[in-house]
């Protein structure tokens, strides 16, 4: 590999760091010892999201409070954090659900929403930016303690059935003879190397960012496994079954052979038509463009994880090796995704409970 090839994981890292330094730059300078303090908990990309979050907060008080109307998001000072009040914060919770924001570039306006998720995740935000300003004793008061997190509801999970995994993987196969013109010659470009990624993320359940991230050396056909770099950087191996193999050895004979990487993507296993390292979107892209068509489910390559959990917890019945393939740190995350999930025993419950006799 030559020396100035960077890793899928090392690229990220500094793309973030880089990231992050810019929005730090727009925001109030006591705010960098918060995400100084937090570095070695968290990954870069969550204190990009973290920043973004405590941003608009800065930016509502400026919009909606009288006193804050001719500040700069830069005027604040860290004492105007225990000049807010509870009301504020549940003013703050109801502002999110609906606002506009204006693009820095396009100067375009749009309408942004949150779901529940959203709420929590810049209330959870917020409330860890105060916390530490006031654990350290440099506020006094903490007005997000007085403001009840946003109650999160459990959502049905998305899955694919059985046969429309069969039915997703026989359309990738033979779509062709369906296309014509541009449509087609792009298919034909790009027919292994999807058929590939679709069946690795169907016969493994990795993450399209640990996918995206592998290398060719991560590829072991003497064992069939993969190495993954897990979230917060842990590696390990995760192994895959006879299709899967099929699959990657007819991509690596075909479309991996006959392209030249550019600079610094040569050891990158999968790549896109621009002969880079493919990325988490044109992924997500490519499983919503063809599962559109064998499906009204709403399949993005999370999806096709949870299908690869579910199938595996119902032919092993081991929600502990669900979670260690899965690379769940806790399995009770595990327990809650797919140990409960299991339609065929809720639907057997159906007939157990009898309301008269016969």
């Amino acid at each position: 590999m030559p020396s100035d090839t960077k890793t899928y994981q090392e690229e990220t890292y500094i793309d973030n760091t880089i990231r992050l330094r810019g929005v730090l730059n727009t925001m109030p300078d006591f705010a960098r010892d918060y995400f100084r303090a937090i570095e070695p908990t968290t990954s870069p990309k969550t204190r990009i999201s973290y920043a973004y979050d405590i941003r608009l907060f800065f930016q509502f008080l400026i919009e909606e409070n009288p006193v804050y109307k001719h500040h700069s998001i830069k005027d604040f000072q860290v004492q105007d954090l225990e000049a807010i009040q509870p009301v504020d914060i549940e003013e703050y919770l109801e502002y999110l659900k609906v606002y506009d924001t204006t693009d820095v570039h396009t100067k375009e306006t749009k309408q942004v929403t949150n779901s529940e998720r959203g709420l929590f995740r810049k209330m959870s935000a917020l409330r860890s930016f105060y916390n530490y300003f006031f654990k350290r004793q440099i506020i006094q008061k903490n007005p997000t303690l007085f403001v009840d997190m946003p109650k999160l509801h459990d959502k049905a999970i998305i899955r694919l059935d059985t046969d429309e995994v069969a039915k997703l993987l026989d359309y990738v196969e033979s779509c062709g003879s369906k296309l014509t013109g541009q449509a087609l010659s792009y298919y034909n470009k790009t027919k292994e190397r999807d058929i590939a990624i679709i069946t690795l993320l169907l016969g493994t359940g990795i993450r399209v960012s640990e996918l995206v991230g592998l290398d060719l050396s991560d590829v072991d056909f003497n064992n069939n496994g993969v190495m993954v770099t897990r979230k917060g950087g842990s590696q390990m191996v995760v192994y895959f079954g006879e299709e899967v193999e099929k699959a990657l050895r007819n991509y690596l004979e075909t479309y991996r052979k006959a392209v030249t990487p550019l600079a610094g993507y040569e050891n990158a296993l999968f790549l896109s038509t621009q002969r880079r390292r493919i990325g988490v979107q044109a992924v997500e892209n490519m499983v919503k463009k063809y599962a559109s068509q064998i499906t009204n489910k709403r399949i993005t390559p999370h999806k096709l994880r949870s299908t690869y959990g579910t199938a595996l917890y119902k032919e092993t019945g081991d929600i502990y090796l669900v979670a260690d393939v899965l690379g769940h740190k806790d399995v009770n995350t595990t327990k809650k995704h797919y140990a409960a999930i299991d339609e065929d025993r809720r639907r057997s419950a159906a007939n157990v409970v009898k309301l008269r006799e016969p």
